[in-house]
């Protein structure tokens, strides 16, 4: 009897287990409006109509490699190629994942379904059910409109919007379960739903099959144009063929654009650069391999401009102009030049991930010119080029520090060729292994690299010597006229911004970089970074990163007295472990040359940043100006005055805070300033306890006017008569509650029933503002705090 109640017992948990849950035969929804099925949408209906509403409404969330589900709506053929069930960003795998790169790993929908891609679009030739019942797309509409997201501040326990999050990526087969677990899992998730207008426009086109865009074609001024690059590019000489290569390596996730052809504030038409088996005028074949170096396997290489015609999104824009005056500089530097290549270098890794190896035919000056003369496009490559977000990638840096750079003669020169040339071998880069690497070869990279800041110290005590000294004139200044000459980098926990000039207050720590440091950084963290790589290889670089980073600061401490120098580290890395202890006050940073500045006071490093100022006050960008006509001196004084807002407010503000102000008596009117958290750290050098090295009583804001960013973490919107107010209420929180109290006056919420409406004017403000640089916001960061 005993054993006959435990089974029955078992029976009706298993039953109970079963009743609860979801069944993949669950229902679908169905459209409670009617829709008639033309016979054919006008030609222009997704362009005009479609478009636009998943443009505004999808991409600021389904873009790049962190689109959820890799569900990239940003093109026709992104949508068309659906979703996929694999996460991209996965630090723990064993070996190296399958790329799935747009317009690069396949180019069918037939060719992404053999990648394990599934459709959200109706099935062809569907007769059996409707349209919306054989489409995921239609389904998280549908879902969406009959369980709107709550009347409250708050999302609540329901969602989950944290990054990390585990997506649920149901195909329609799964939909009917999905529907049951997650009522108020509809799209757009954790956001208000669609208008009407909008849902009623996406159905309709739904149910006439989703037809897409056709292919756009250039005009024939744009042909004129890319064929003479491609023309230039593709020279048949072994010194062409060798200088464009290194000019696609490095422009590879660049967005180029003909900037004489382009008419003023216009969004022009981009292109990337792609390597191709097809020379011009034939379609563009492109050599896909996991990195711009990898071996092309074919005998000639042919560089094509390939035309960008996805929505541009600011996370992975980085606009490139392309003009007479770049043309001329870049045939100096690789044509006129005298240099000869006897050979062309092998696409072998330990060649081809270690530029100074690969390219030691062509003249160091022509290699620093090119990658200086664009420099923020340099630096942002790491930032923007092959990931779209990356904590661990990232916690290698302070959140905001200025960079500076050696002058190219300096750099340069014969002497230092030579020098560079004898350390090729302690300068090979963890690229050089494959995406399935080992953490176990970081000891060896480590020890190569400790060599060369040996050998480099030892070279730079042999210099000077003799009363030659490091000085002011040692930094490039932009050769009178290039605002590239210094940079501020933000960092924003998992992503970060680059941007001209000296921004903000004196930074804790600083930067000096020269051609070896920016080619490696280059090709550690842009060209040989592989999104899809094991965790060896992204542990490897994470890790290497850090040398760089001290390699930077080393050469900006160098412009100090040699006391100042170990004060600053002492300050810089607090806490730090024995053995970083040992490897900063060892014979790797032994330069105890003295600096030929003369120093005034007891704060050396703030008088050097002023001399810097001063050395490049002909190249610093103008600073942006407010709307006056909307703005009081007195109110933007309050904003300006958030550069000097407590620690303990400024802890309790999210990473980026967009503050929109609007008019208050126009209220289509508005400006636009960004207020960015600097998180202290006791240092920057811990790969996974970023927390325990925080130190919040230093935490600062730094506001910026415009839009700075491509994650915003929370929006203001407050008339201009609220500014002073909402500033001084800002200064008296004290806790989290005393935030969303604030918030309650100022913000605009996720959950906002005005978030769209307000979501398109400042879209349309950026787009008005920035219509080269800028792109779509992401909103996947936005708190519901």
């Amino acid at each position: 009897m005993k054993k006959l109640g435990v089974i029955a017992l078992l029976v009706t948990v298993l039953a109970i287990a079963l009743w609860q849950w979801p069944n993949p035969d669950s229902p679908l929804l169905t459209e409670s409006e009617s829709f008639r099925v033309e016979t054919q949408l006008p030609d222009n209906f997704f362009d005009e109509h479609v478009s636009p509403v998943l443009t505004q409404r999808c991409v600021v969330c389904h873009a790049c490699y962190d689109a959820p589900c890799q569900l990239k709506m940003t093109s026709s053929e992104g949508i068309a190629r659906g979703a996929n069930k694999e996460k991209v960003y996965e630090g723990t795998r064993i070996t190296a994942a399958q790329p799935n790169r747009m317009f690069l790993d396949a180019h069918s929908t037939d060719a992404w379904r053999e990648r394990g891609f599934f459709d959200v679009l109706p099935a062809e030739h569907q007769t059996t059910t409707s349209k919306t019942q054989s489409s995921v797309l239609a389904q998280m509409l549908l879902l969406k409109k009959q369980h709107p997201l709550p009347d409250t501040h708050h999302l609540g326990s329901g969602f989950d919007i944290s990054l990390n999050r585990e997506n649920q990526c149901p195909t329609i087969d799964e939909m009917g379960g999905y529907i049951a677990e997650q009522p108020l899992g509809g799209m757009p998730y954790a956001l208000p739903g669609l208008t009407d207008i909008e849902h009623n426009t996406l159905m309709q086109w739904i149910h006439n099959g989703a037809p897409l865009s056709e292919p756009k074609i250039l005009s024939d001024e744009l042909k004129a144009e890319v064929l003479a690059l491609e023309k230039w590019l593709n020279g048949d000489s072994s010194k062409m063929q060798l200088s464009a290569r290194y000019i696609y390596e490095h422009l590879f996730t660049s967005h180029l654009y003909f900037e004489d052809v382009t008419a003023e504030k216009a969004t022009p038409q981009f292109f990337n650069l792609v390597r191709s088996r097809t020379p011009s005028g034939e379609p563009i074949d492109i050599i896909a391999t996991r990195r711009p170096f990898d071996d092309p396997k074919i005998d000639r290489v042919y560089y094509r401009l390939q035309p960008v015609f996805s929505t541009i999104v600011s996370k992975t824009h980085q606009a490139y102009a392309i003009n007479e005056a770049l043309i001329d500089k870049w045939h100096s530097w690789f044509v006129d030049a005298n240099f000869e290549v006897s050979t062309l270098p092998s696409y072998e890794p330990e060649v081809a991930a270690n530029p100074l190896t690969a390219f030691d035919s062509l003249p160091v000056e022509s290699r620093y010119r090119f990658m200086l003369e664009r420099a923020q496009n340099t630096i942002m490559g790491y930032i923007k080029g092959p990931v779209c977000r990356g904590q661990v990638a990232l916690n290698v840096i302070n959140d905001r520090f200025w960079v500076f750079f050696v002058d190219p003669d300096i750099a340069a020169s014969k002497k230092m060729n030579a020098f560079y040339a004898s350390q090729r071998e302690n300068l090979h880069l963890p690229a050089e292994k494959d995406s399935s690497a080992l953490a176990v070869n970081w000891v060896k990279y480590a020890k190569r690299q400790g060599e060369y800041l040996r050998a480099r110290t030892a070279f730079m005590n042999e210099e000077f010597k003799n009363g030659e000294h490091l000085n002011i004139a040692s930094i490039w200044d932009g050769d009178g006229n290039n605002t590239n000459a210094s940079l501020t980098v933000f960092r924003h926990f998992d992503n970060a911004t680059v941007v001209k000039g000296m921004t903000g207050e004196p930074t804790k720590t600083a930067w000096v970089i020269d051609y070896a440091l920016l080619e490696r950084i280059h090709y550690l963290l842009v060209a040989g970074f592989d999104v899809y790589g094991n965790y060896g290889h992204q542990l490897m670089t994470r890790l290497y990163m850090d040398f760089l980073r001290m390699e930077g600061e080393s050469n900006f401490l160098n412009l100090l007295p040699p006391k100042t120098r170990h004060t600053l580290l002492s300050e810089w890395y607090q806490n730090a472990s024995p053995e970083l202890t040992d490897y900063l006050e060892g014979d790797i940073n032994s330069f105890e040359q003295p600096s030929g500045i003369v120093f005034d006071t007891d704060r050396p490093q703030q008088e050097l940043y002023q001399m810097l100022l001063e050395h490049l006050s002909d190249v610093l960008p103008a600073e942006s100006t407010f709307d006056k006509s909307m703005l009081s001196d007195e109110q933007f004084s309050a904003l300006a005055n958030l550069d000097f807002l407590p620690a303990k407010q400024a802890t309790l503000m999210p990473e980026t805070t967009v503050i929109v102000v609007r008019d208050d008596t126009d209220p289509g009117k508005i400006d636009v300033f960004t207020a960015l958290r600097n998180s202290a750290h006791y240092n920057v050098n811990s790969l996974f306890e970023e927390e325990e090295n925080r130190e919040p009583s230093k935490d600062s804001i730094t506001l910026v006017h415009g839009l700075l960013g491509s994650y915003p973490d929370a929006f203001w919107f407050i008339k201009a008569s609220e500014v002073i107010g909402s500033i001084e209420h800002l200064h008296t929180i004290q806790s989290e509650a005393d935030y969303k109290a604030l918030l309650d006056k100022v913000g605009m919420r996720r959950t906002n029933s005005e978030f769209w409406t307000f979501s398109d004017n400042l879209l349309q403000w950026s787009k008005e503002q920035y219509p080269i640089e800028g792109g779509l916001l992401d909103y996947n960061r936005l708190e519901d705090r």
